[in-house]
């Protein structure tokens, strides 16, 4: 092959090795999301799965309902850190593609 389409397709070849390599490092990533002024945090890894959760002992002092949505808001805090961690990552990948308007590969 010669010509644009070669060079087109060394540059995806090119990408999916830096996508394989970015995806690895966001498996790798621990995020920590909190709520209440820090009395809850929990951290979760780049597939969204549990590693650590921080409860002050000034949260056990709070109702059941109160304790539920400060834990719920942390895991949320975490996830949208995640996200957009992800995403950065990802669109750094796919920064030197020139793709048409509208294609962004997923993410």
């Amino acid at each position: 092959m010669k010509g644009p389409l070669a060079q087109l397709m060394q540059q995806a070849q090119k990408m999916q090795e830096n996508m394989k390599r970015i995806q690895d490092e966001i498996a790798a990533m621990e995020i920590t999301g909190e709520s209440g002024a820090g009395m809850v945090k929990i951290t979760l890894n780049g597939r969204h799965e549990a590693r650590r959760v921080e409860i002050a002992k000034d949260a056990l002092g709070e109702d059941k309902e109160f304790l539920e949505d400060l834990i719920a808001a942390a895991i949320n805090d975490a996830a949208q850190k995640l996200d957009a961690a992800s995403k950065a990552k990802m669109a750094a990948v796919s920064g030197g593609m020139n793709l048409p308007p509208g294609m962004n590969l997923g993410f």
